[in-house]
């Protein structure tokens, strides 16, 4: 009896690694559908990728710097035609 009650607890035991490592092959295999679900789904909104994110962001924060020396330039040369202007 205690022979069978073993076996039936390998047997048992068996049974569940094999459910445990079929159950790991669902969830990669539901990992996978998603992934491609998900990526099929960002490539019909138009959207953009993290590298073009980042290179528009440095584009437009060079730009801003470029703005504000330019708008510094501006208020100097304003300043100095202003001067030349006034009658002294």
């Amino acid at each position: 009896m205690t022979q069978t009650t073993s076996r039936i607890f390998d047997d048992f035991a068996r049974l569940m690694n094999d459910a445990a490592g079929v159950a790991t092959g669902v969830r990669r295999e539901a990992e996978t559908v998603m992934r491609a679900q998900a990526e099929r789904v960002l490539r019909e909104l138009d959207v953009v990728t993290r590298e073009e994110f980042d290179t528009v962001k440095d584009l437009a924060a060079a730009a801003r710097e470029e703005n504000e020396k330019l708008e510094a330039r501006l208020a100097a040369l304003e300043a100095r035609l202003a001067k030349l202007e006034t009658p002294e």
